[in-house]
């Protein structure tokens, strides 16, 4: 980790983009590449990261350091506009006609999700009526528990207050990052379980979900 980096707070522009989706892609599993259950970065990219950036850009922000971006947090001000089925419906058509679905490491990825649903495990409860704000948080390798995470909080929580949203929630895999989230102030609200990976990890992941009230 680059010792102390100052990092620079400031609001998501278009031509931060492909920078949120490269992070993306490369922190994505629990810290690590995307690429070790999901093969076609660009199709992940879209489903992490397509409505915030091009749908809703204006909650969005991102760490930058010596002129580079390193770090991002993108959200929405109300979750239920993130669930569109017609960038869905896109991204699916977009993953059988580019034949990323048929992938082998893909169609794994896909069949241990299925098994997942199956079992019930997608099943939580509903926080989107105190809590309507969503987000997700990403900071490069290298970069990693110095206070750009908290800046990046704590700019996305003023730019909401502002809005009057009067609650944030998020769901997070990782322990660690749970013990992030209740020092920024966040409650934990739901504790689950996941299984859909455990063909990569051999064990079964912890869902937990946090939220904050704002107003």
């Amino acid at each position: 980790m680059n010792e102390n980096p100052q990092a620079t707070i400031r609001k998501f522009q278009p031509g931060d983009r492909e920078d949120v989706r490269r992070i993306c892609c490369s922190s994505a599993f629990l810290g690590s590449p995307s690429s070790l259950f999901f093969e076609g970065d660009e199709i992940f990219a879209d489903a992490i990261t397509l409505y915030f950036t091009d749908y809703e850009p204006e909650s969005c922000f991102v760490a930058e350091y010596q002129g580079k971006v390193v770090g991002y947090i993108i959200g929405a001000k109300d979750v239920s506009r993130a669930r569109r089925k017609d960038i869905l419906f896109k991204l699916l058509k977009k993953a059988i006609t580019s034949a990323v679905l048929f992938k082998p490491r893909n169609m794994l990825f896909i069949w241990h999700c299925l098994v997942s649903l199956l079992k019930g495990e997608f099943s939580e409860p509903d926080f989107s009526r105190d809590y309507p704000a969503t987000l997700h948080i990403n900071i490069q390798e290298g970069f990693r528990g110095s206070d750009i995470g908290t800046g990046l909080i704590a700019a996305y929580l003023k730019y909401l207050k502002e809005e009057g949203v009067r609650g944030v929630h998020l769901a997070t895999l990782s322990e660690r990052a749970g013990n992030f989230f209740t020092q920024q102030g966040f409650d934990l609200l739901y504790k689950g379980r996941r299984t859909y990976l455990r063909y990569v990890l051999y064990q079964e992941l912890p869902l937990y979900i946090y939220g904050k009230r704002l107003v």
